[in-house]
């Protein structure tokens, strides 16, 4: 019971940590990068940034007000503590852009839209990994999805093309350009953190000679491997079995080489994995 009660506390303290230091790289991209330049990022955030560019409002009341309808969504879709923590998380920044002494660090704008974007982009990952958001985006487009045939990934390139639209009529084609490049920046930013530092694939191996693939897997690059009895469909009908393994992005050429080494007919699926837990696949094995 102790343990339990200790796991999460540790588990809470680290939510904590990875929401404030989210919070304080997305206000440092703001301030320091995209708020002088006057340049926009996509999402939430960038709709903030044109009606402020626009309006001449205060950024941090446009970022509480337009994330206000993303938060009750959040709440509906997610839950009650996902929509405290985003609610709070979102008025930190707010505050934390009135009082952050953060400077203006370049005049560059190609260093600015990166820089910008990369800064923006770890804020909202992290915000993300401790278990919030500080854009509503991905909410909005969650509960779209839900609602039409259009995937996630679908919504959120939709509305980013509006947003860039608006941002080419308002303020100019060059900084509708340099936003989508903020964006950009940003997306892979997020990606990279929330997916985790390390990029997994999943792989199926179909073949007549999977007890040496298996070994190899097993022996050579030390990973777990789960078998699946399947049996042929298509010709003559007969047991057969499926390998299934993980392995990272820079091992997949070796595992690749050595299957078509033991069998070139060997027949294989990728499949792109955002994280995992347990198992062996943390394992250092690159040789």
């Amino acid at each position: 019971m102790r343990g339990q009660v200790k796991s999460k506390k540790l588990n809470i303290a680290k939510n904590i940590f990875l929401i404030v230091c989210g919070i304080v790289s997305a206000c440092f991209g703001l301030k320091s990068f995209l708020l002088p330049s006057g340049f926009i990022d996509g999402g939430v955030t960038g709709i903030s940034l044109l009606v402020s560019n626009i309006t001449k409002l205060n950024l941090s009341y446009l970022i509480i007000l337009i994330n206000i309808p993303f938060v009750i969504l959040g709440y509906r879709q997610i839950g009650k503590v996902f929509a405290i923590k985003t609610s709070i998380a979102i008025s930190l920044l707010a505050i934390l852009l009135v009082i952050a002494p953060f400077k203006s660090i370049t005049h560059d704008p190609l260093l600015i839209a990166f820089f910008g974007g990369l800064f923006l982009g770890g804020g909202i990952g992290l915000a993300m990994r401790g278990g919030c958001v500080i854009d509503g985006t991905e909410v909005l487009a969650l509960y779209i999805s839900k609602k039409s045939t259009l995937t996630v990934g679908n919504i959120i390139l939709i509305l980013n093309i509006i947003i860039f639209s608006f941002a080419a009529i308002f303020l100019g084609m060059d900084k509708a350009l340099y936003a989508i490049l903020t964006y950009l920046s940003a997306s892979n930013t997020v990606d990279y953190i929330v997916n985790g530092i390390e990029q997994y694939t999943g792989v199926t191996v179909i073949s007549e000679k999977n007890e040496h693939i298996k070994k190899f897997i097993i022996n050579q690059m030390k990973r777990g491997v789960t078998i699946y009895k399947g049996e042929g469909g298509y010709g003559v009908k007969k047991d057969i079995d499926i390998l299934y393994t993980v392995v990272t992005k820079l091992e997949m050429s070796k595992l690749q080489t050595a299957i078509r080494q033991i069998d070139p007919d060997a027949f294989v699926i990728q499949q792109q994995i955002a994280d995992i837990k347990g198992g062996v696949v943390k394992r250092p094995a690159l040789h």
